[in-house]
């Protein structure tokens, strides 16, 4: 039995990487999903991700939009509404994680971070929260990060507390939105082989270190974040709610990253 069958859901940043992993596991367990991207750049990879959707057997549309900005927000969720019905799940996946050390963030940096690690959760969740409080109904999961619990490198404090900010407002949202039966959960992956990261860890040594570093003596994968989120946006996960589940391998129970970040 699928999961999630005809549950509607959208995954911001769902054109690659972990959100794309996002998308295909939902849609593996039912669902049709709506595909956010950032700019036209990015819709041929949009396209490729709703393809594979389809070859799953399930809906899927491609919404441009910048997540950080409210008129677009408005007009994505209108065009998922239109398209395929109202927003059941919501995965707030979009986020950046530029690499300056403290003293090099500009304020460019820094806002545009905010912008899309945090006030893009807000506004996306409290616009879709607008459609499921009458119903009673809803699961929002926020993608966060180990660097919502610790610092994971000396190289991004800027997106470090975004992530933290993400949490705490996880929490929040889940203390408001649990009377409408509405759960609010997040999940923080440790690094993640995608292209994201692909630069960071090209670096033979980096790797090694990354690897050695997790207690599982492994990176994560995006499927495993996937895996994660399917169980949140089940029935199999009723009754948790404001809860930030690791997918990390242990490792922000352990302690933080090595400092020598800093020379890469």
């Amino acid at each position: 039995m699928k999961r999630l069958l005809n549950k509607i859901a959208l995954v911001t940043g769902g054109n690659r990487g972990i959100g794309e992993a996002i998308v295909l596991r939902l849609a593996e367990e039912g669902a049709d999903v709506a595909i956010n991207y950032y700019t036209d750049s990015l819709r041929e990879q949009a396209k490729v991700v709703q393809r594979k959707v389809e070859e799953l057997g399930r809906r899927a549309i491609v919404v441009e939009a910048d997540v950080g900005n409210k008129q677009d927000v408005e007009a994505m969720i209108m065009v998922v509404e239109e398209q395929l019905g109202e927003i059941e799940i919501l995965i707030n996946n979009a986020g950046i994680a530029p690499f300056e050390p403290f003293m090099q963030v500009t304020e460019e940096t820094w806002d545009r971070t905010f912008n899309t690690n945090v006030k893009a959760i807000f506004l996306t969740s409290q616009l879709a929260a607008k459609r499921m409080i009458p119903k009673r109904n809803g699961k929002i999961i926020n993608i966060l990060s180990t660097a919502s619990l610790m610092v994971t490198s000396p190289v991004i404090p800027h997106y470090q507390a975004s992530k933290a900010a993400g949490h705490m407002l996880t929490k929040g949202m889940a203390i408001e939105l649990g009377r409408y039966n509405i759960n609010v959960n997040a999940v923080g992956p440790s690094t993640i082989e995608t292209d994201m990261c692909t630069d960071f860890l090209a670096d033979p040594e980096i790797r090694r270190k990354e690897v050695e570093a997790n207690p599982m003596k492994r990176l994560g994968t995006a499927k495993q974040i996937g895996d994660a989120v399917v169980f949140l946006a089940s029935n199999e996960a009723e009754q948790i709610n404001g809860h930030l589940m690791m997918v990390d391998g242990g490792l922000t129970v352990k302690a933080a990253q090595p400092d020598d970040h800093m020379e890469h």
